[in-house]
């Protein structure tokens, strides 16, 4: 039968077997993947086609990825189903958010232990009422990592919780400019009143799609650190507010964290 799928070149990332490692940061821009490389060893580009720009090089010993995902839950899951396929296992987004919760300030961390699934991607995986969640010792990895990385100063924080994932950027800033508009404001206030911690785009996606690729003899693991830019509610209710637009202490996280995770693997097949 006639397919335009290939079991030897995937069809988006244009990568193959071997080409990426089990562990994998996954920023949204292509133009961060370079800089995020820069801190793996021996780092190269082993592809590139649309959003997607994927170097491999190797932290402790251990072949570490790098790939973009683009802007939103449907590029990213077809990362996710596509970095599975080549042999990954254990993803970490890195991105930006805009708070949510007033303790947030731009420049603190998130760690996504879980994402409000507001967007559309993850209803192609998980059923209504399912929870995207990410995997509990990548979530351990990150704290443990953000712990060393962060100070007690508006900016400098980490926070530990639940975040929101969204498809349109501009409901979240603009959303008096949308036709239902009233429902997104309903729906955002009910946000804050749970406490959610930020807004973003990947997570919820990403999370899904690691979630149902997961078998009793291979586990996706899946888990975010987040950088907030700023605080929109923040903003809304005239308080103060820090600005950030460095991933820097994000990406380091992230980099830390799977050196843990590569640590306790190592110790785990002893």
């Amino acid at each position: 039968m006639a397919t335009i799928m290939n079991d030897e070149v995937r069809f988006h990332l244009k990568i193959r077997n071997g080409d990426v490692g089990r562990y994998v940061i996954l920023p949204g821009d292509p133009g961060r993947v370079p800089l995020i490389a820069e801190k793996l060893e021996n780092a190269v580009q082993v592809a590139q086609n649309r959003e997607y720009n994927i170097y491999t090089g190797y932290l402790s010993g251990e072949k570490v990825s790098v790939c973009s995902t683009g802007i939103g839950g449907p590029s990213a899951a077809i990362a996710v189903e596509e970095l599975v396929d080549s042999g990954a296992d254990t993803l970490i987004r890195v991105g930006t958010s805009g708070g949510i919760e007033l303790s947030v300030f731009g420049g603190d961390l998130i760690i996504a232990e879980a994402a409000i699934r507001a967007e559309g991607t993850s209803y192609e995986y998980l059923p209504q009422g399912y929870p995207a969640v990410a995997d509990f010792s990548v979530t351990s990895a990150l704290v443990k990592a953000a712990e060393k990385l962060s100070g007690t100063e508006n900016g400098t924080r980490f926070h530990v919780g639940v975040v929101h994932s969204k498809d349109s950027f501009y409901g979240e800033t603009n959303p008096e400019r949308s036709a239902v508009c009233d429902n997104i404001k309903s729906r955002w206030d009910s946000y804050v009143k749970c406490g959610c911690l930020t807004s973003e785009m990947e997570c919820a996606a990403i999370y899904s799609a690691g979630i149902v690729r997961s078998t009793s003899e291979k586990k996706i693991r899946c888990g975010g650190v987040l950088t907030a830019l700023w605080n929109a509610e923040r903003s809304k209710q005239g308080l103060p507010d820090t600005i950030c637009y460095s991933s820097e202490r994000a990406i380091q996280c992230a980099i830390d964290a799977i050196k843990i995770l590569i640590a306790e693997d190592n110790k785990s097949h002893l």
